[in-house]
């Protein structure tokens, strides 16, 4: 029988090979993928114990399931072979992808130990700091945190308020927390575990502000909290309560000249400041730059959340059976249901394209870290590209979680189900490594300077300045969307038509209206800086009256590079049914993000009312013939079983 949520006529349905899809998905790191995979399934109880364990007893177990998945060799992936490690940047990012089907409070007590805690001594320290630390720390004997966030300064890390002043008498440098807005918050692994932090704090030498440095600092021995330093239980929270956050607070705390993280700077016994990089604003964001890979783990986090919601939630959705589609018929399922549909499954196209998206995030990570590709231009894009796809992925995660929870109706918010867990762990994502609308800031910055020399100095008034003082033709010649139109003509029919007459399956037809949507938003976001310093107004009003522009236009960038990398990706397979099933997720994806923005496509001529109409007839279209895929398309994500804990919905 024909339906409406039938194909039509002489289509024919691509078969998925789930295993040969895995292999995709999984790339060059099906190794360490499966390592995680098989370390979840032997810890699966902590779903349970979450539950079961009052905070105390689950702030332990979690730090076991961390110590000992870390004599596995799966947490130490990114850090140097000499020191016990695997010697692979990519590798790591990998793992902590996939540790994000499990429990979140082991996956984010990884991020702290071995990603904030180890990465910032391996990326801000030298060989001396490496030695003494690193062999303990990658096995987790030594465990850390990293103190950067204030109560009073979360994203705006050059404000911050802890100080760290030079003594040469005794060659040490003196801690201290003027004041609460001052004091060390959120900090995890500081309640309980920590031994050592990463201090971040305003170096002051011979009466000289030189900026925030990194200070290696003891906060307890033998489990004790050492003295002059003061630490809080941050209490419960909304999750994670498996993570022992808190506050810290320096009472003149000495440590030894060689505490400080010296690879960008120095002091000398003297009290000398020393450093290879002159400008202090470049010096700082150079040092932020190294600590990039965090941005890029919460992303692959987010994805990772978001794949366990919708698995839960689609093999709930052809299980589940609610209404009669006429008299004497058996109830429809879930899934068959046009609305279900579209609820869902563009979530999962957009969940595979931030997959791809992730993956080029992530081998750009690689080059840097590994030296193979590693300038200054390189390290730029990296930046903006990981704090871009951090924003879309964790907002994406919270999206897809709620929208999975409401699709399994009642039994979706019972606790013995994941989306409780998931809900409550994940929902910090959005605005830890960065708040996401300050980290689309950062994005839009690069785009309106081009990624000048200037990029690490600019803040968003030094932003207004350089865009401004750039003449007219200039800020065109990089902006300007006519360009684009006229290589646009060159590959779709219809010359000036071509968004009206091109096919809206060709790949080509879709990557020109996101990119045309983000080099016309671009050049309006300058002209508009550029004619607010004009009439001579105060930049930071001027910046103020578009920030709204400013993160649409980032936003609009960042969903280019996702549909870039997913058509690259799904050009690159060999012919078959794995390809087939990747352009019916990669067209609804263009398609569905297209038709979420169809005021702006129509407002700015590119979308009349009967395109608009035929792109949400094909995008039920594509919902129809998805929709028999769906299971196959989850079940490739190689999530473990034991994972997808709910039991009222898949048992």
């Amino acid at each position: 029988m024909v339906t409406e949520n039938t194909p039509a006529a002489g289509y024919v349905q691509p078969e998925v090979d789930v295993p040969g899809l895995t292999r995709v998905l999984d790339g060059e790191y099906a190794g360490i993928r499966d390592l995680v995979r098989s370390n979840l399934v032997a810890y699966a109880s902590v779903l349970e114990e979450a539950e079961e364990l009052g905070i105390d007893a689950y702030r332990e177990r979690v730090r076991e399931i961390v110590v000992e998945m870390a004599a596995t060799g799966q947490t130490g992936m990114g850090f140097p072979v000499e020191y016990g490690g695997g010697g692979d940047v990519g590798a790591s990012i990998a793992a902590f992808e996939t540790l994000a089907f499990g429990d979140l409070s082991v996956l984010v007590k990884v991020g702290v130990q071995f990603g904030l805690f180890g990465g910032a001594i391996l990326q801000l320290g030298t060989g001396r700091h490496h030695e003494a630390y690193l062999p303990d720390l990658i096995t987790g004997r030594l465990m850390g945190c990293f103190a950067m966030t204030e109560t009073g300064h979360g994203s705006d890390v050059q404000s911050l308020g802890t100080v760290a002043r030079y003594d040469p008498g005794t060659e040490e440098f003196v801690l201290t927390t003027p004041d609460d807005r001052a004091r060390k918050d959120y900090i995890g692994n500081a309640a309980r575990h920590a031994e050592f932090a990463v201090v971040f704090a305003q170096l002051e030498v011979g009466g000289e502000a030189e900026g925030v440095h990194a200070f290696v600092v003891r906060v307890r021995q033998d489990g004790e909290v050492v003295p002059g330093v003061r630490i809080e239980d941050d209490g419960r929270k909304m999750g994670l309560n498996g993570v022992d956050n808190g506050r810290i607070r320096f009472d003149g705390v000495r440590v030894p000249r060689e505490a400080l993280l010296n690879r960008f700077a120095d002091v000398t016994a003297e009290g000398v400041y020393e450093s290879p990089i002159e400008n202090p604003g470049r010096r700082f964001f150079t040092m932020l730059g190294t600590l990039v890979q965090g941005r890029v783990s919460v992303a692959g986090a987010g994805v990772g959340a978001a794949k366990v919601a919708l698995a839960v939630a689609t093999k709930y959705a052809v299980r589940r059976r609610q209404f009669a589609a006429a008299p004497d018929t058996e109830e429809q399922l879930l899934l068959g249901y046009g609305l279900h549909q579209r609820r869902l499954l563009p979530l999962l196209a957009r969940t595979y394209a931030l997959h791809f998206a992730q993956d080029a995030v992530r081998t750009q990570l690689h080059e840097v870290f590994s030296g193979t590709g590693d300038d200054p231009q390189a390290r730029r894009l990296l930046e903006s590209r990981a704090a871009g796809t951090k924003a879309l992925a964790t907002w994406h995660a919270t999206r897809v979680v709620q929208e999975c929870r409401e699709a399994c109706g009642g039994a979706g918010y019972l606790s013995v189900n994941r989306f409780a867990a998931l809900k409550a762990d994940s929902d910090i994502f959005t605005t830890f490594e960065g708040d996401n609308h300050v980290l689309l800031q950062l994005v839009a910055k690069g785009l309106l300077t081009h990624y000048a020399s200037e990029f690490e100095d600019l803040d968003q008034l030094g932003t207004v300045r350089h865009v401004a003082g750039l003449a007219v033709e200039t800020v065109l010649e990089k902006t300007s969307a006519h360009k684009l139109l006229e290589r646009v003509r060159d590959l779709l029919p219809g010359g000036d038509e071509w968004d009206r007459e091109a096919g809206l399956l060709d790949p080509e037809y879709q990557l020109a209206m996101v990119r045309f949507r983000e080099e016309h938003m671009l050049a309006g976001v300058a002209r508009r800086l550029k004619r607010g310093m004009d009439e001579h107004e105060d930049p930071g009003a001027v910046f103020s009256r578009v920030q709204d522009h400013v993160i649409a236009v980032a936003r609009a960038h960042v969903e280019r590079l996702v549909l870039e990398a997913f058509t690259d990706r799904v050009r690159a397979l060999p012919a078959g049914g794995n390809k087939e099933a990747l352009r019916l997720l990669c067209d609804l994806f263009a398609l569905s993000a297209i038709e979420a923005d169809r005021a702006w496509f129509m407002e700015h001529g590119r979308l009349t009312v009967q395109r608009s109409k035929a792109i949400s007839r094909e995008v039920n279209d594509l919902c129809r013939k998805v929709r028999p895929l769906a299971v196959d398309l989850v079940d490739a994500w190689g999530i473990p079983d034991e994972m997808l804990r709910a039991p009222d919905l898949l048992g």
